[in-house]
């Protein structure tokens, strides 16, 4: 959950460890309870990380970016697409005859995601940001992480102060369901 680093080395490890849930789905037979469980760990994982940016990145993208209010919002809209996908499958049992299908859209709207903060986004924080400011919000993305939410939550807000003091509610009940229905264990 938490690697260390600039905030960018730490959002970058969190987008390699979904693109090994990702693979070893592919990996696993269909309809199996293991896609189950690992389709748990991808939203588990999401979700920690898309709540981490919308608290601490998005907000430092609008302050510290030109075209900052631009980027922030497409990517916040990427995480909205994303969080339906991940309701959907909630609801879904690893032999439903869409279980699949949505796997695999998933998957492409995360690695579009992915794709663009990588090659586009960490670039101009890179570029413009002190290190000082990526390092704080590195520690400030760690710590959002442990507190966030396990599950979609798609009509909670995305942005702060209404996403900061909800969040961390919503991850103490969202880990207490885990803990009781041994999810994401």
């Amino acid at each position: 959950m938490g690697h260390g680093g600039d905030v960018i080395a730490e959002l970058t490890a969190d987008h390699r460890e979904v693109d090994e849930l990702f693979a070893q789905f592919s990996d696993a037979m269909p309809g199996s309870a293991d896609r189950k469980r690992l389709v748990d760990a991808i939203t588990i994982e999401l979700v920690r990380h898309s709540v981490a940016e919308e608290q601490h990145l998005y907000p430092a993208v609008r302050e510290h970016l030109e075209e900052g209010a631009a980027l922030a919002d497409k990517e916040l809209a990427d995480h909205a697409r994303v969080e339906e996908l991940l309701k959907e499958l909630e609801e879904r049992e690893p032999d439903a005859t869409d279980f699949d299908r949505l796997v695999v859209k998933l998957r492409t709207e995360v690695t579009a995601h992915v794709d663009d903060e990588e090659n586009h986004l960490f670039a101009q924080l890179r570029n413009h940001v002190h290190p000082y400011i990526l390092e704080s919000l590195g520690e400030k993305v760690r710590a959002a992480k442990k507190t966030a939410p396990t599950r979609p939550h798609p009509a909670a807000p995305s942005a702060p102060p209404a996403n900061k003091l909800l969040a961390p509610g919503l991850g103490l009940v969202d880990r207490a369901r885990d803990y009781i229905t041994g999810r994401g264990q």
